[in-house]
């Protein structure tokens, strides 16, 4: 009697190779990040808090943890991330609806974004850009040409209309155009009809502009009118912009050397944050940046590079909606630290300050190294 073929049981872990070269591109953009947010901070810290240490001492503890947890979920089979996608979602949804029944963080702008339990704190629009990663790359694989039926991308449309509209409400544009432009690229990558996306991305574009120009969402209105003239307001909502944009400027092709940087000394307001890599272009010049700026192509290269060479579509998607995100938020946080587009309050991944966000991006390049295991992938 011929004997029946044994199916391999499903396993929660991989037993694959990790691509290394995209997890050596990660500890170095990280080790970079860490090292300049010291330099960035410690001025601040001291004169604020009596402590240089403050903010380096907290960051580097969520750096030890989002690695080990990186590695972790590394050995984890991704796949696992399509059965409990809607969970994800809707979770996600529960998060984001959340926020906006809690105080605002200030009584001016009437800003909702942080939920806080004790000393934990975090963003759950940074976690609404994972949850859209998700569900996109597990509706767009499952459905297959099925897609490109118009109730399909209806449907799609209002998932992640829905995600922005409660992230736009908070108000958090920044977030809302990194989710946005996310889902579209998805959209695409995942074969939608391109006309259906043009449609689509315009209504959006223009739904965005109206909120803004209507004075619905007032501050970013009066983002627009400093970005395109910071110094009709020199000391107050165009200060930050000059300050960065002195800091650049002073830092000429090679830098005045790490910890060096003038500007960071109360000049630039909150230099570990979003503006943290005006006191890099300081410190380490032109040069410096634009090595800063190549590594950051090539993590976004190899994670594409790990997308085209995916066993399934989940897969592929997955590391291309993750690795696109890294880059697209890199490149619009550097945008606007030159004054390219308006402030919008976008972090630097791996360099603005931030532990949980840390932690979550850490987590999220876990997952592409997951993706990469199944692969197989050798590095080069």
């Amino acid at each position: 009697m011929p004997q029946k073929k044994l199916r391999k049981k499903p396993s929660f872990f991989q037993e694959g190779k990790l691509d290394i070269t995209f997890l050596s591109l990660v500890l170095v953009l990280l080790s970079i990040g860490l090292v300049m947010l010291f330099s960035a901070s410690y001025a601040y810290s001291y004169t604020y808090f009596g402590n240089s240490y403050k903010f380096i001492s907290r960051q580097a503890i969520f750096a030890v943890i989002g690695v080990a947890l990186m590695l972790i979920i590394s050995k984890i089979d991704y796949h696992i991330l399509k059965k409990f996608s809607w969970l994800i979602y809707i979770a996600n949804i529960g998060l984001l609806v959340t926020v906006l029944i809690l105080p605002p963080m200030s009584d001016e702008l009437n800003v909702k974004r942080w939920i806080s339990i004790g000393s934990f704190s975090f963003q759950p629009s940074e976690i609404a850009k994972f949850a859209i990663i998700v569900i996109f790359a597990a509706w767009l694989s499952a459905n297959g040409e099925k897609i490109k039926k118009f109730k399909y991308v209806v449907w799609m449309v209002f998932l992640l209309g829905t995600v922005c509209a409660l992230v736009v409400i908070e108000p958090h544009l920044s977030a809302t155009v990194l989710i946005f432009v996310i889902g579209i690229v998805l959209l695409v990558v995942g074969g939608i009809k391109k006309r259906w996306i043009i449609g689509g991305a315009g209504l959006g574009v223009a739904a965005v502009l109206i909120l803004v120009f209507s004075g619905a969402i007032s501050y970013g209105s009066d983002r627009i009118k400093y970005w395109l003239d910071p110094w009709a307001d020199p000391s107050g909502s165009g200060y930050q912009t000059i300050q960065s944009l002195l800091a650049i400027g002073s830092g000429g092709p090679w830098g005045r050397g790490i910890g060096q940087s003038r500007q960071k000394y109360l000049w630039v307001p909150e230099p570990h944050n979003d503006f943290i890599f005006s006191i890099v272009c300081e410190e380490l010049g032109y040069i410096g940046a634009m090595v800063i700026i190549v590594l950051f192509c090539a993590l976004v290269w190899r994670g594409f590079t790990i997308a085209m060479r995916s066993q399934d579509k989940f897969g592929s998607l997955l590391a291309i909606g993750l690795t696109f995100q890294v880059g697209l938020q890199a490149i619009l946080n550097i945008l606007v630290i030159t004054n390219t587009i308006p402030n919008t309050g976008i972090s630097l991944p791996f360099f603005s300050y931030g532990g949980t966000a840390l932690v979550i991006l850490l987590a999220e390049m876990g997952v592409v190294l997951s993706v990469s295991r199944s692969s197989s992938i050798e590095k080069l």
